[in-house]
């Protein structure tokens, strides 16, 4: 089994079964692909799911993949579930939130027909160590910084104040920290190197110690000043993301070639299924708001077959969003519910 944390959903009769690259199918239970998976459940005698991110975001995650392995424990209807669940809150009561009173109900339902086994429990793994890279954005960046966050607080007032509403305008906030400002018609112009110079330090580093570096980033502007400066520096890697045809020859380059020191991932394509184990230090550029897809990236190195301790960077412009975020994806706290909590409270959510 793969994954940072796995869960195994077993149906106590029999099964056929589903690998974790269909759970996509499972999450959102309103989907056709959802509905027809459903049906099938109905119909299969035997049924097993395996995961490693039960749940990604919400508890109310857990309902479609329920429904399919055995519809006596969560019942059949979705709005059914949601209500004994969960409060609709927020503008225009559309944000679930989980009845803290109903937990014990929950879990029990939930481990009825699972068990849960941790990668800690089942595989002998190196350790982790993890090191936080406190960047300062150029003075005039830092003033740009400040005053597009005092817009997207103001902004807030006169707007619905929905998790949705406040990740978009945290967006351009993480956009800045990593080097470049998107006006509103989509254009980007570059106001910082801050970033990119502190991550030519750990190149020079990397490469003076003679080992492969791993980074991630978000932000395709990101992605390409990183390629820009490796070639600058003239040194080979590898890359996945939007755009590249070829996955399998660039982990195989990286992974094989002594010449390829560094592998460039965007993080939303190069989080899952695959071993990058030829390094054992990973750089994060920028983060990802999605726990799931925050642990994933970092399981590309901490996995089977890998035979050093593994290091994650995390490159965190002072007194900026990128602390918080981080911050977050470490406890496994709901970034948006806790953005949205903040404004509510009069605390600024950046």
């Amino acid at each position: 089994m793969r994954g940072n944390s796995h869960v195994r959903c077993r149906v106590r009769e029999n099964s056929e079964i589903i690998s974790k690259s269909y759970l996509s199918l499972f999450k959102e239970n309103r989907t056709s692909q959802s509905k027809a998976m459903h049906r099938l459940g109905d119909k299969a005698r035997y049924k097993l799911l395996l995961t490693g991110t039960l749940i990604t975001n919400k508890e109310i995650d857990v309902f479609s993949q329920y429904r399919f392995l055995n519809s006596k424990i969560f019942g059949t209807s979705f709005y059914v579930f949601r209500n004994r669940y969960f409060d609709m809150c927020g503008y225009g009561n559309h944000i679930p939130v989980f009845k803290k009173q109903m937990m014990n109900d929950f879990l029990q339902r939930l481990h009825s027909i699972a068990y849960r086994v941790t990668k800690a429990e089942c595989l002998d793994l190196p350790e982790i160590t993890e090191e936080i890279r406190t960047v300062e954005l150029e003075p005039k960046a830092m003033k740009l910084y400040k005053q597009l966050e005092k817009e997207s607080f103001t902004e807030l007032a006169g707007s619905e104040v929905s998790a949705v509403n406040v990740l978009t305008k945290m967006l351009r906030l993480s956009q800045m920290t990593g080097g470049h400002l998107i006006d509103d018609e989509g254009d980007t112009a570059a106001v910082s190197t801050a970033k990119l110079d502190a991550l030519s330090d750990i190149l020079d580093t990397m490469l003076a110690e003679d080992k492969k570096l791993i980074i991630m980033a978000r932000f395709v502007p990101e992605l390409n000043d990183i390629q820009k400066l490796l070639e600058k520096k003239n040194i080979g890697y590898a890359s996945v993301r939007g755009g590249i045809s070829d996955r399998t020859e660039e982990i195989r380059r990286f992974q094989e070639d002594t010449d390829c020191h560094v592998f460039v991932g965007q993080i939303a394509a190069a989080g899952l299924g695959i071993t990058l184990t030829a390094a054992s230090t990973m750089a994060f550029y920028s983060l990802d708001y999605s726990m799931s897809n925050f642990e994933q990236a970092k399981a590309r190195i901490h996995r089977v077959s890998q035979t050093e301790n593994c290091l994650y960077i995390y490159l965190i412009a002072k007194n900026t969003v990128d602390a918080k975020i981080l911050r977050s994806l470490r406890d496994k706290v709901n970034l948006a519910r806790t953005l949205v909590d903040d404004y509510r409270n009069g605390i600024n959510p950046f």
